[in-house]
């Protein structure tokens, strides 16, 4: 069984709708700025990319949104497009034939303070941060299938960034084991009081308040990232099935590894770059056959140095065009992997490798970054990279495929 991509919903701060999105990207349009769901001025953290002019009952049902968050919102209405984009109609097919394999990441944290602000007025009912969480990682994929009447192969992966890739690579799985159709990917944020706080926490955001110099990967004056919320959605479809239905391809996931990075004390480096070349191989690839990088692109000096050996040593300096799309969305958690791979299947599409933007490189990373303006290129295949926070490391190849 071959999986391949059939459908793109997107809902990202550059974009809203996949042709939005791709036309403002290739433009260098930036959706970061300062934050506007909630004041953040008494935080040393003030950029964020917010989705903009998105209103949910322009796309819902009304008796949908008492039941959802933020998040959710966006994610069924990503659905709904990338199910039309592949010509998917949900009520017309076998129920057990249609599954949901979603990630999340921290977008949690905004049903949970909202749980805890109805606790004043509940008059002491508990609900756990723990239930909060639980309930936000599986409610994604619950609404997801409930909306659309799919009953196939189910999930929820938690891997922070890189979840979005993991997502797909669980729905290829459930493809070669004979499943007919996935939907799957990320769509997150946590552009609330809580999660700000969490992420802070975790030293990796920037705290410059210019949105064109607040995240710079790769640039000798990077001071980390800026957070942003949405992501993509991907109809995952059996290869088969696709030239049965006539519909059209965006392409093959033909490789994927996922490995995690030892504890800092064992003396063994990194595993990002194990992650690539096993990638690579499962697509029965060699990297010269790689046309542009998806760059995971961290913003944080320590870890731009770690991908960009990475890619050296698999590559050679200045041996592939790189590309970080996400500086013009921020970091999207579990939403970024897939927009990343969205923006992938667009590139191998249309050919051409959309920029990096307000981005100086800096010669030492020894990286051919594409900055300022897109790059036409044909090419055949390409290689998204995603990292979480705590060792996490993914690599996907995608390519035209057969079909």
């Amino acid at each position: 069984m071959t999986a391949v991509v059939t459908g793109l919903g997107v809902a990202a701060p550059n974009g809203l709708g996949t042709e939005d999105y791709w036309k403002n990207t290739l433009a260098g349009v930036s959706g970061i700025g300062p934050v506007k769901r909630f004041d953040a001025a008494g935080y040393p953290v003030r950029l964020a990319g917010e989705v903009p002019g998105f209103q949910a009952a322009d796309h819902l049902p009304n008796r949908l949104l008492p039941q959802t968050d933020h998040m959710t919102r966006l994610a069924l209405v990503a659905a709904d497009w990338a199910l039309a984009d592949a010509d998917v109609d949900p009520a017309a097919w076998p129920e057990y034939d249609m599954g949901v394999v979603t990630a999340s990441s921290s977008g949690g944290f905004e049903f949970g303070q909202g749980e805890l602000q109805n606790l004043w007025s509940r008059g002491g009912q508990y609900v756990s941060a723990y239930q909060s969480f639980a309930w936000f990682y599986a409610v994604n994929t619950g609404q997801i299938s409930i909306r659309n009447g799919m009953r196939g192969p189910a999930g929820v992966l938690v891997s922070d960034q890189a979840g979005g890739l993991d997502a797909v690579a669980q729905a290829r799985r459930q493809v070669r084991k004979g499943g007919r159709l996935v939907l799957s990917g990320g769509v997150d944020g946590s552009v609330c009081p809580w999660g700000w706080v969490a992420q802070i926490a975790a030293r990796r955001m920037s705290e410059c308040d210019d949105p064109a110099r607040a995240y710079r990967p790769f640039a000798a004056d990077a001071t980390g990232h800026v957070t942003g919320e949405g992501g993509a959605l991907l109809v995952v479809e059996d290869a088969a099935s696709a030239r049965a239905r006539g519909v059209r391809v965006y392409g093959e996931i033909a490789g994927y590894c996922a490995t995690f990075d030892p504890k800092p004390d064992t003396g063994r480096g990194p595993a990002l770059e194990r992650a690539i070349r096993t990638a690579i191989q499962d697509a029965h690839l060699t990297p010269d056959r790689i046309g542009v990088v998806f760059a995971d692109a961290a913003g944080v000096p320590e870890l731009d140095r770690i991908e960009a050996r990475a890619l050296v040593s698999v590559f050679g300096a200045d041996g592939v065009p790189v590309t970080a799309p996400k500086t013009m969305t921020g970091r999207m958690l579990s939403g970024a992997a897939s927009l990343d791979l969205a923006a992938a299947l667009l590139a191998l599409r249309d050919g051409v490798i959309p920029p990096t933007v307000n981005v100086l490189p800096d010669p030492a990373y020894q990286l051919d970054l594409v900055v300022d303006a897109p790059r036409e290129s044909r090419f055949d295949a390409a290689l998204v990279l995603a990292r979480g926070y705590g060792g996490f490391n993914s690599a996907m190849v995608l390519t035209r495929g057969s079909d």
